[in-house]
């Protein structure tokens, strides 16, 4: 019943109409089409990487923006059909290999890090929360370890257990952190998307 309930609304959702129409291929695509429109992420010799892109509609926009001198490396445990302009590479993030063969595409110049992972749904609130902020930490060092200093990141969150504790690394990390719920998310949604702008300075500590 559940389950209907959600087709239900699911198919009724305005979004998931107008990317029927539109040939985006998630509602997910006017998530960031939204949080660009008002933040100005993508420009047209971007670098970026996106994390968690299957379906591809974060990728699909985000390629539609960029010039033939940009580059969008796209990355999901899931596959992806191809789009054009993208490097898609399938494996799983967290996993070395997998990170040094996105790492590689990317290149030695990252502008942009956008990341809509989420982690399959158990139906345990804890386990389900719990694994979603581990994915957005995995997502925020990633960010750090490859952005240039300008860079900016764009990191799916739910709000819950662990919430404030990333917030407040991501200041910690970056100069300037703002939270965007697009009106593409619904409302009921606890997910929230956390754009950190301008790494901070390393400082190391003293020498023994």
């Amino acid at each position: 019943m559940a389950r209907n309930r959600w087709m239900d609304e699911h198919f009724a959702d305005p979004y998931v109409k107008r990317a029927q129409a539109e040939g985006y291929r998630s509602r997910a695509a006017y998530k960031l089409m939204e949080i660009d429109a008002r933040d100005r992420l993508i420009h047209p010799d971007s670098v970026i990487a996106d994390l968690g892109c299957a379906p591809g509609g974060f990728a699909q926009y985000a390629a539609h923006k960029l010039g033939p001198t940009g580059r969008l490396v796209a990355v999901d445990i899931l596959p992806m059909d191809p789009l054009p302009g993208v490097v898609f590479i399938q494996g799983d993030f967290t996993e070395p290999d997998c990170d040094q063969a996105v790492r590689a595409a990317l290149g030695d110049r990252v502008d942009l890090v956008i990341s809509d992972m989420a982690p399959n749904i158990s139906g345990i609130g804890a386990s389900d929360q719990a694994r979603a902020m581990g994915l957005a930490e995995i997502a925020l060092d990633f960010a750090v370890s490859c952005l240039t200093r300008e860079g900016r990141c764009l990191i799916k969150v739910f709000q819950g257990a662990g919430f404030p504790e990333l917030l407040a690394d991501m200041r910690c990390r970056f100069q300037r952190v703002a939270t965007r719920k697009p009106p593409a998310s619904r409302p009921r949604s606890p997910e929230v998307y956390l754009l950190g702008t301008g790494l901070r300075p390393v400082v190391s500590g003293p020498e023994s």
